[in-house]
């Protein structure tokens, strides 16, 4: 890996770690509060995307420190491609459609947003792992 490729890495994990934290910290002390003052659709939303944003950030760090082993030594690239060492949960991650109709805390919106965005670089990182496709002529 390039000094470029570990600055890289580095700042990704970085921000994954931030917002891990960030989302833990919403989640444990101010949507519950948040929640009491939701209709039941809202709350029902709101516990859905909830698990959503877990999903995300719970794939991408995974799948970071599956890189970072990669990068001390500790599997190989070729390991690193097998199945369950790649970015997971595509079905639930890459949605972007509300389960049931109903308005998400502005925090919560914030997160989610977040969340797929970099879930979705994560998952163009993890697609340059595929063997190059053969072209037929």
């Amino acid at each position: 890996m390039s000094d470029t490729t570990v600055t890289f890495f580095d700042s990704t994990f970085e921000e994954a770690l931030a917002l891990t934290r960030e989302a833990r910290d919403y989640l444990t002390h101010r949507e519950p509060v948040e929640r009491e003052r939701l209709t039941p659709n809202d709350r029902m939303l709101a516990s859905c995307e909830a698990m959503r944003l877990t999903s995300r950030l719970t794939q991408v760090m995974a799948w970071l420190l599956v890189q970072k082993a990669v990068h001390a030594g500790e599997m190989t690239r070729e390991e690193a491609r097998a199945p369950e060492f790649r970015l997971a949960g595509k079905t639930v991650c890459e949605e972007t459609r509300p389960p049931v109709e109903g308005s998400l805390q502005p925090r919560l919106a914030e997160l989610m947003e977040q969340s797929l965005s970099l879930y979705q670089r994560v998952a163009r990182l993890d697609a340059l792992q595929d063997p190059p496709q053969r072209q037929f002529s």
